[in-house]
């Protein structure tokens, strides 16, 4: 069974929940067109949803209900992702995304930069309308972290870091967002452990970053053109010694993958634990 096809019969076990929360993105956008279907398109096109599935599935393995509240969080999470990625595009100076022309080839840099915080505006709307202040504080050292990360990668272009501070940027570019999902649906559930959710989101998330990285660094190399040095770089001794750094990366990958399992495992057996696990055995690069 391939890929898309197991992350497929994952992803129907919590469809109906995703679902309200794909409908939720599109509400409250009032702009003016074209704008406003651009950005509708973009918020539609085909996406994993990665963060609200492995949240879901967290809380249902946890034998907790999906409220209303919870669609609203991991809508802001979803919002802030895609605001992240229009401002990515306009750093990499990107003309596709999701099969879609991005905002910035297809209007500017500058409106682009606006569409993308006018998504983080709707998700900061979101996370008020909760009305939780653990909440707001949990989001709000996310963004900042999210911007320390792409701040940091931008200093370090070109420069060959230490695997210490490679995993220090990849927890802040991507695990913390996860953070925000996992933990942010542990303290709305009034009974799960901050904590544990905290630290299974940030291993998770890590290992989601890895293997994102592996995988760029066995196809396109556009990390490695662009001067960001990646695990597979960070542990080559030189740049043709990729098949050592491959190795090492995929250990480091799995370390991260274990310690996301060892804080599920002794859950109590149900379809949506099996789900978890078959999720973190998918984000093994083989």
């Amino acid at each position: 069974m391939g890929f898309n096809e197991q992350y497929n019969r994952i992803f129907d076990l919590v469809k109906s929940d995703i679902s309200k929360v794909s409908g939720d993105l599109l509400g409250g956008i009032t702009l003016n067109e074209p704008l406003k279907s651009s950005l509708k398109k973009i918020l539609s096109a085909p996406s994993k949803h990665i963060r609200a599935l492995t949240a879901f599935l967290y809380l249902k393995a946890h034998n907790v209900e999906v409220s209303d509240s919870q669609i609203l969080l991991q809508t802001a999470v979803e919002l802030i992702h895609n605001a992240s990625l229009i401002h990515d595009d306009i750093i990499d100076e990107s003309s596709i995304r999701r099969g879609e022309k991005t905002i910035n080839q297809e209007f500017d840099n500058r409106l682009a930069v606006i569409s993308g915080d006018y998504l983080l505006a709707l998700a900061l709307k979101k996370i008020s309308t909760i009305g939780s202040f653990a909440i707001t504080e949990l989001f709000s050292g996310v963004m900042k972290t999210m911007c320390l990360g792409e701040i940091n990668q931008y200093f370090s272009k070109y420069k060959n870091i230490s695997i210490e501070d490679y995993i220090l940027k990849s927890q802040y570019k991507t695990a913390v967002l996860f953070q925000a999902s996992i933990e942010g649906a542990a303290i709305l559930s009034g009974t799960l452990s901050r904590k544990t959710a905290a630290d299974f989101s940030i291993n998770f998330g890590t290992a989601f970053q890895i293997r994102d990285d592996l995988i760029n660094f066995q196809t396109t190399q556009s990390d490695l053109k662009s001067g960001i040095f990646t695990a597979p770089v960070i542990f080559s001794t030189n740049l043709s010694a990729s098949d050592a750094g491959i190795e090492k990366t995929r250990l480091l990958l799995n370390n991260y993958i274990d310690k996301s399992y060892d804080l599920i495992k002794n859950l109590n057996e149900n379809s949506y634990k099996q789900a978890l696990v078959e999720l973190l055995e998918l984000l093994k690069n083989e």
